[in-house]
């Protein structure tokens, strides 16, 4: 995470909900995952960019590419240091969680959204 970037709160809890960076003459809306959101923009449409996004997006499941594989995981933590996912155990509270920790900011060719999200 760059020092440029400022923290933006947003929502009802008014938490963190991603970040501004400046970019040229505007700006740049990033999500907790540390991915672009917006084009550069100004500072009004970056805020609006991010308070549309919300979080919903954390809740939605993902695909995780790794070199055995890829596997249906869901976002068990987002920080600016790293992001952590959970392989999806089918609502068994039996089985054993399966945790993966990815770097920030997390690149799309290693979790990708699933289709149809």
């Amino acid at each position: 995470m760059s020092e440029e970037w400022i923290t933006h709160i947003g929502g009802a809890n008014r938490e963190p909900i991603g970040w501004i960076a400046p970019r040229g003459e505007g700006f740049v809306a990033i999500d907790l995952l540390g991915r672009e959101r917006s084009e550069t923009v100004d500072w009004l449409e970056a805020e609006e960019t991010l308070d549309e996004l919300g979080i919903r997006y954390l809740a939605a499941p993902y695909e995780l590419v790794t070199d055995s594989g890829t596997s249906k995981v869901y976002i068990a933590e987002a920080t600016p240091d790293f992001v952590r996912v959970k392989e999806d155990d089918f609502n068994d509270i039996n089985s054993n969680q399966t945790f993966h920790t990815l770097p920030f900011p997390v690149p799309e060719e290693l979790l990708r959204e699933l289709p149809g999200r």
